[in-house]
Parts: C-alpha cells; sequence; structure tokens
C-alpha cells in the first residue's frame, strides 16, 4: 500500500512542480513581453480555466499522499523514509498550499476585480511562484531521498 502512495506523492509532487516551472520560466516572460491588458486578460482566463478537475485534485492530494506514505511508512518501520515523506509533505503544505492560498490567489483576485495592474502584479505573482515551484521541487528531492534510503 505503501508503494502505491509513494508513486502518487512523487507524481503529483512532479506534476505540480512541472506547473509551476513552466509559468516561473515561460509564461509569465510571455507575458512580459505583451501588453499589459493583453496579459491581463491572458492571466485571468488561466485563473479561470486552472480551477478543473484535472488540476485540482493533484494540486491538493499531493500533500496527502505525502502524508499518508509518511504515516504507512512509519507504522511499517521505516522510521527514516517515514520522516521524509511527512517532511516532503510538510514542505508542499507550507511552501506551495499556505502560499497559494495567502499570496497568489489574493493577487489573482485583485487582478480579476481590477484592483491590481499587471505592473504591480506580475513581479510579485512571479516571486512567489518561485516559491511555490521549489517547495514543489524539494517535495519531489524529499521524496525520492525516502526510496533510496536504506
Amino acid at each position: 500500500m505503501s508503494t502505491a502512495f509513494a508513486i502518487v506523492s512523487l507524481l503529483f509532487n512532479g506534476l505540480m512542480a512541472g506547473l509551476f516551472y513552466v509559468f516561473s520560466t515561460t509564461i509569465m516572460p510571455a507575458f512580459e513581453a505583451i501588453e499589459p491588458a493583453q496579459a491581463t486578460a491572458a492571466m485571468r482566463s488561466i485563473n479561470t480555466k486552472i480551477l478543473n478537475p484535472l488540476f485540482l485534485p493533484v494540486f491538493l492530494l499531493a500533500p496527502v499522499a505525502s502524508l499518508v506514505t509518511g504515516v504507512l511508512l512509519l507504522v511499517g518501520g521505516a522510521t527514516t523514509a517515514g520522516v521524509l515523506f511527512l517532511a516532503a509533505a510538510a514542505v508542499y503544505l507550507l511552501g506551495t498550499l499556505a502560499t497559494t492560498a495567502a499570496l497568489n490567489v489574493p493577487m489573482n483576485n485583485a487582478l480579476e476585480a481590477g484592483g491590481m495592474e499587471w505592473s504591480a502584479y506580475a513581479p510579485r505573482w512571479t516571486t512567489w511562484n518561485h516559491v511555490r515551484t521549489l517547495s514543489c521541487v524539494a517535495a519531489v528531492v524529499l521524496a525520492a531521498a525516502a526510496l533510496v534510503v536504506p
């Protein structure tokens, strides 16, 4: 059972790391190269379309899969691996979910409502997206390390 959860944890964390990485390295720089009104319209569309049944379960369940894996491994006596998966869950919860809820989503809402100009939105949003990217990458590294510890 822990193997299945470990695979899901790695897959979900990896998918999220890739998504946030692409935003930081491609999408936001591309938006910076076009007119602010076009970038705002495109980001508003993304913010609406991303809330879908393919994205949300992966985004929300990545730390759950890591947490369950960690608990199962601890119960099974694999202490180091269990702690590494628990650390992966904690890093994702703090660096990705908390950052998204406290910072990126409120900025998205302000952009949608017209209360934030693109010039203020893009650099701040991108900075916090880098944090989300790094936390997802860290979660993947921790989970992968858990799979190779004796």
